[in-house]
């Protein structure tokens, strides 16, 4: 069989009136773009990219040189096509319009340009991710607010891993389907399509040097996969941390597994609600792994139903196969309702 492209799949999406053509434009906008920093990601040392850019985001993080250039691309790529509104950015305070004179689309775009970036320097494989919202009618000029919808009115989420082989992970709400680069030809050719997460896992995702900071029921699911076949769980489980999400979250969906970036002691000292962004990591990769058969909660509610209050807001975030994630968020709850 023929191979399909990422715009022939598109293509069948629209025929199917999955999506409108803006919407399809964008995708491939954000795909191609994708190719120029998979590109910037793969001279490494040789392209003067690792290192420090000597700047800070938003947040406060310090800025790699590629999570600054692979913001410019997605912007630049983004910002004549006529398919957007406006674009907001993790790597960027405020939301940033379309520029006066170019067309305008219905479609508001949201992406973290280079997840994982601290790991670009030892050769991890890092990625990009991103989340396409509608505009509202009435917002003639686009702002913050205009962005702080519920996971759940997203049009399509995607990610793309830039690691021995560049994949783009893409869903519009009708399963979650992954594409390949080939290299030679400059394109993204589907290569599995409706990925499937297994309900059951004996693997899991959590970063445990953190582990004296988390809260009782975090302590308590946890200790019960690490006491493996003896414990209460009857069975062994293996941990798997990359620190780099997308990395994570793919092999999830390639083998199955769960990810976990709970609430702690340490995160609430600094003020915050959780580690992860709600509109440039959560929702997105909530939306794709809940289109693959998963599960995505923040320990007390799924993800995508969070009203957002902010545009950089941060949220616990437990995501994967369905029984270990639905037991995770279990004791949370009790755990919860015993303290009244």
């Amino acid at each position: 069989m023929k191979p399909i492209s990422l715009i022939q799949f598109l293509i069948e999406e629209r025929r199917a009136n999955h999506i409108n053509a803006e919407l399809s434009l964008l995708i491939e906008v954000v795909a191609r773009a994708c190719k120029r920093i998979a590109v910037a990601t793969g001279k490494g040392a040789l392209g003067d990219v690792l290192g420090n850019a000597g700047t800070d985001n938003v947040q406060g993080e310090a800025q790699k040189k590629l999570d600054v250039i692979s913001n410019e691309i997605l912007l630049e790529a983004n910002a004549w096509g006529g398919h957007l509104a406006a674009c907001a950015s993790e790597e960027m305070e405020d939301p940033q319009p379309i520029p006066d004179g170019y067309p305008k689309g219905h479609h508001l775009l949201l992406f973290d340009p280079l997840d994982g970036s601290s790991n670009i320097d030892v050769n991890i494989s890092v990625g990009t991710i991103f989340s396409v919202l509608r505009c509202p009618d009435n917002a003639v000029e686009p702002k913050a607010e205009h962005f702080l919808q519920p996971g759940t009115t997203q049009l399509a989420a995607g990610y793309v891993v830039y690691g021995p082989a560049t994949v783009l992970v893409l869903t519009i709400g009708h399963g979650t389907h992954e594409f390949t680069l080939d290299r030679e030809v400059g394109s993204f050719v589907l290569s599995r399509r409706n990925l499937r997460i297994p309900e059951a896992t004996a693997e899991f995702a959590i970063n445990m040097s953190n582990q004296r900071h988390w809260e009782a029921p975090m302590q308590r699911y946890i200790g019960e996969l690490l006491a493996g076949k003896d414990g209460p769980r009857g069975k062994d489980f293996n941990m798997r941390w990359v620190a780099s999400m997308v990395a994570d979250v793919h092999r999830i969906l390639t083998r199955g597994g769960v990810f976990f970036y709970p609430m702690d002691a340490k995160i609430a000292a600094k003020g915050a609600t959780g580690k992860l962004r709600l509109m440039y990591e959560a929702n997105p990769m909530a939306f794709i792994v809940e289109q693959a058969g998963g599960v995505a909660t923040t320990g007390r509610q799924r993800i995508m139903d969070v009203q957002p209050t902010a545009l950089h807001q941060r949220v616990p975030v437990f995501l994967g196969s369905k029984q270990e994630i639905e037991l995770a968020t279990r004791y949370h709850m009790d755990a919860d309702e015993a303290q009244g």
